[in-house]
């Protein structure tokens, strides 16, 4: 079982969360991910990068608290907002029931997905420090 660390001192907005999720897993490849949670959920399934052959990873996201913080209600916010001015690739409707949510303190922040996302994968073992 091999062991990758999530320097969570690294993040401060949600393209270093991507940046930390490239030179962890993507490190021996020609590409990188792109800054999405459709890209995120690909990685784990364990198809591409370090992952491929890994039975059961660990991952440890260190000062898990900060990162908790930084991807956050403004920063959840502003990344739903940029997919109001997409309405041709984005429901209008749902991102903007999305948007009134997390401004109300109701609906998940972008680390809350994050982690939703790790946990649709119970091979993939995520530790928040």
């Amino acid at each position: 079982m091999a062991e990758y660390v999530i320097e969570g001192g690294r993040i401060a907005v949600i393209p270093d969360l991507y940046a930390e999720l490239n030179r962890l897993f993507m490190a021996e490849e020609d590409w990188t991910l792109g800054d999405s949670l459709d890209a995120l959920d690909d990685l784990l399934y364990g198809g591409i990068g370090a992952l491929v052959g890994d039975a059961r990873p660990r991952v440890v996201w260190r000062e898990s608290g900060r990162s908790r913080e930084v991807l956050g209600r403004d920063a959840t916010a502003a990344w739903l907002r940029g997919k109001l001015t997409q309405p041709d690739v984005f429901s209008t409707a749902s991102t903007q029931r999305r948007l009134d949510a997390v401004i109300a303190g109701t609906g998940p922040t972008y680390f809350d997905l994050v982690v939703e996302v790790f946990e649709a994968h119970p091979g993939i073992e995520l530790e928040l420090r």
